[in-house]
């Protein structure tokens, strides 16, 4: 198989990712229940007439998908692809509250059309008049490897040169109260979070839009190469290291080889128990959590691919994203390990480019 790079990477998220220098300025949060992301100016972006009926997963993947195709240098992608767990929840909530509001007559098609969950990959493509490839996964908190996989086949198999992967997931009121009342969400007396050694159930939740341009071509932009993709419809927490072992195994990669291991720790205990086995296996790597960063959500795992991405360029960890002291001269190899609630476990091999 042919090398595949990550040429671009732009994130909208929970953070000022957008901002150079968001590196010094990532700031956790730990005792707040839901989480919103800091949008951009819109109509510096979008023309103020879209902009009203585009929901807001719509508006955030519109400008980090620009963001990433520019720093790629690419105007029109051969394919586009991208990821959600929960797609336009916003237009779906606005038709069902229609559909009961009108009971069941003279309802407007509007929110309905906008509601489905390719709405994202279609609306980038209607922006820049792009014919080719179109794509959207949806299998919760695997729906952005699931949309690497087939990026890299596209290229592997000489169908795309250049692929814009995406994952996005948005915040909608009525499914905030729904994951606070089934204990999804942490209750606010288990307040503050210790993401690490939490004793509690329930995670912070939160948003984003995480946009990526893979090519066949090493360029002068590229973050990393994207050496491999393992996901997993369940796991039991016994099988977690032997999971990981055989994926360092196809790669051919020792355990020490691995300089740092990116690790989704939520804030819930049950969940969390599989990211604490699996830490066993890497005595010698840098250990790293995000999701006190971003917030738990279905394609949260797009914010720590991105995290990754500066963290082979810049050749540095973020003091706050360190569970333990490790430190490598070089950053070379970097896995990434990710689950949501302990279902669809996903790794990710990134090397540096």
């Amino acid at each position: 198989m042919s090398a595949v790079y990550i040429n671009s990477a732009a994130c909208i998220s929970v953070q000022d990712t957008l901002n150079e220098n968001f590196f010094e300025n990532l700031k956790p949060e730990n005792s707040t229940q839901v989480l919103k992301a800091i949008e951009p100016a819109y109509k510096e972006f979008i023309p103020p007439a879209m902009i009203r009926r585009m929901s807001k997963t719509v508006k955030m993947s519109s400008v980090a998908s620009k963001y990433a195709l520019q720093e790629a240098g690419i105007e029109n992608p051969d394919a586009i692809i991208v990821g959600t767990g929960m797609g336009c929840s916003q237009d779906s909530e606005k038709f069902l509250k229609n559909v009961l509001d009108n009971n069941e007559e003279f309802l407007t098609p509007t929110f309905f059309i906008q509601s489905t969950h390719n709405t994202v990959a279609g609306q980038i493509a209607l922006g820049l008049q792009c014919h080719a490839y179109n794509f959207t996964y949806v299998n919760t908190s695997s729906s952005l490897e699931f949309s690497f996989l087939d990026a890299k086949l596209q290229i592997n198999d000489g169908e795309a040169e250049n692929v814009l992967v995406g994952s996005t997931d948005e915040q909608t009121d009525r499914t905030m109260e729904l994951y606070k009342l089934n204990k999804t969400i942490k209750k606010e007396e288990n307040f503050p979070v210790d993401y690490l050694t939490s004793t509690t159930d329930g995670v912070i939740w939160g948003e984003g839009a995480s946009f990526f341009v893979l090519g066949k071509d090493k360029t002068e932009s590229s973050y990393a190469q994207l050496k491999d993709i393992q996901i997993s419809n369940r796991l039991d927490l016994e099988e977690t290291q032997q999971f990981i072992e055989d994926f360092l195994v196809k790669n051919n990669l020792k355990n020490d080889e691995i300089d740092a291991v990116i690790l989704g720790f939520s804030g819930d205990k049950e969940s969390d128990s599989y990211y604490k086995k699996s830490m066993d296996l890497f005595p010698d790597s840098a250990l790293l959590y995000y999701k006190h960063l971003s917030g738990e959500f279905n394609t949260a795992s797009g914010f720590s691919t991105f995290m990754a991405c500066h963290i082979l360029k810049n050749q540095e960890i973020p003091e706050v994203m360190m569970i333990n002291s490790m430190k490598k001269e070089e950053i070379k190899n970097v896995l990434l390990y990710n689950h949501l609630g302990g279902s669809d476990p996903s790794l990710v091999l990134l090397e540096r480019a």
